[in-house]
């Protein structure tokens, strides 16, 4: 019995065991297949968006750009031209000033009133001058699909935080149902089967980029289920009063007195917070109510060495303070929700954190689109072949790039309006037109060529629309790199054919 008992002590006992990691293969595999598609959206216009500020810059190369904080008086007196501009337009009642920062270098003002529906959307200089009408439809449209899926506000960010669950959860279940993924961290099978290949890229990309994956699946989470989360506390420490919740978490809010009141002081508020922290730099304010009695001042301002992009001071319209939001120096709580969004975002470290960030969202979605290829092509080798959906998902994919050039033509054209819809008819019409070809690598390369063309046609229009009028150093270089993507879309797609017929 000592001789047989030996070698069973010496066995070596799995960490899961196998039924367990099956069934978090299975929910691996159906989770990734039920959001898939929405998942591989979120991820590719994330990775755009990321780059938000820059994309703008590029489609309105003519504004001025800053260098360096904006001083306390040249914040105030945007904040007075932007007042007397809204106010000949009907729409002063909330106004929002943004000045130059780590994450971009304009001075945007926003102002829009609530009942008149009009709004304004300018870009000033170093002085506080409102000088050109903000105008970026594409960047927009690229921000406002990672955003909300141009659907309504509250629905699309839910379904755009459901999303951010379920791909979080994807991740942990792919961790769960791979018990050796850590350890074959850098086992590459080239040269082997495809089907191989593509199992270890996915996998190789989901473990080195895993912090990265969990940081954004779970900020993106909490950003897009914010008004759940918010409702939720305000049933659980509320008794259901939503604007108590708002106000824990945004600060006070504007009263109704509508009583006409001179316009708040914030050049006397940036240097009260200065007082106490000296090298504190504008960021930010958002006037709610702005000219009435019941006014309320959101001031922000950034101090160095911390992740929130600024700290929010509130005060009254009399200057009266009345406290911050904590998002630097607050509780645990507070400064998490202050580094939500430049940690979902990437907007922390200038433009190398953005780059890092852009590399490590393209291999995100690499994985999303990797592991559904994965799944079809297993389907194909146990004889249970799914032609259709892989047509369908291999023009889901490449659609994408393809609709996002046909709503810059459509935008470059002067039809703003028809960004969206030429954006959807495209990727409809691609998952639709390729039932019509032979197999889904000939799908696949079709519209590559035609993303491509589409690609550099855009960046075309875009020179001959600016020629001579571009000032920001920025515009040359997002083209260079969009015209870099539109040859490697090409090129992939060429490549085949030029090599099945060399052959």
């Amino acid at each position: 019995m000592q001789e047989t008992a030996a070698p069973q002590s010496r066995r070596k006992r799995q960490f899961l065991p196998p039924q367990f990691v099956r069934a978090m293969l299975a929910g691996h595999s159906a989770l990734g297949i039920a959001f898939a598609a929405l998942i591989y959206i979120v991820c590719l216009t994330g990775t755009l968006a990321v780059f938000t500020h820059e994309l703008k810059r590029w489609e309105q190369p003519d504004a001025p750009l800053i260098a360096g904080s904006l001083t306390a008086d040249a914040a105030a007196k945007a904040v007075e031209n932007a007042y007397r501009k809204a106010l000949a337009l009907n729409a002063a009642h909330d106004l929002f000033v943004m000045g130059p920062g780590d994450t971009q270098e304009r001075l945007l003002v926003n102002f829009h009133d609530h009942d008149s529906g009009v709004e304004g959307h300018w870009i000033g200089d170093a002085e506080g001058n409102l000088v050109v009408e903000k105008h970026a439809p594409w960047a927009e449209f690229i921000a406002d699909l990672h955003v909300r899926l141009h659907l309504p506000h509250t629905w699309g960010a839910f379904l755009v935080g459901l999303t951010g669950v379920a791909l979080l959860s994807s991740l942990i279940s792919g961790l769960l149902s791979h018990p050796r993924l850590f350890k074959d961290a850098f086992a590459l099978r080239w040269g082997g089967s495809p089907l191989l290949q593509e199992a270890d890229l996915h996998n190789r990309l989901g473990v080195w980029g895993l912090p990265f994956h969990v940081v954004v699946s779970t900020t993106g989470a909490l950003l897009g289920l914010s008004t759940l989360i918010v409702g939720v506390l305000a049933l659980a420490a509320y008794e259901g009063d939503s604007e108590k919740a708002f106000a824990t978490i945004l600060g006070p809010l504007p009263t109704a007195d509508e009583t006409a009141a001179p316009v708040p002081d914030i050049a006397a508020m940036i240097r009260s917070v200065r007082a106490g922290h000296p090298d504190a730099e504008f960021a930010s304010v958002f006037i709610q109510h702005i000219g009435k009695a019941g006014q309320m001042v959101n001031l922000g301002m950034k101090t160095p060495g911390h992740l929130a992009m600024s700290n929010a001071y509130y005060f009254d319209g009399t200057g009266k303070p009345l406290g911050d939001g904590g998002l630097e120096t607050g509780s645990i709580g507070q400064q998490i929700l202050g580094a939500l969004q430049p940690l979902h975002f990437g907007w922390f470290g200038g433009l190398l954190v953005k780059i890092v960030y852009g590399i490590l969202g393209l291999a995100l979605t690499i994985v999303t689109h990797s592991g559904v290829a994965i799944w079809l092509a297993r389907r194909r080798e146990r004889g249970r072949p799914a032609p259709h959906w892989e047509k369908v998902w291999t023009a889901l994919a490449w659609s994408q790039p393809l609709g996002f050039a046909v709503a810059a033509l459509a935008i470059f054209a002067g039809s703003e309006a028809a960004a969206v819809p030429a954006y959807l008819a495209t990727t409809v019409g691609c998952m639709l037109a390729s039932q019509a070809t032979r197999d889904a690598r000939t799908a696949s390369r079709i519209i590559r060529l035609l993303a491509g063309a589409a690609v550099l046609a855009a960046v075309a229009m875009h020179a001959h629309a600016w020629a001579g009028r571009m000032t920001d150093p920025a515009a040359p270089w997002v083209s260079g790199v969009m015209g870099v993507a539109a040859l490697l879309l090409l090129a992939s797609a060429v490549r085949p054919w030029l090599s099945r017929a060399e052959a």
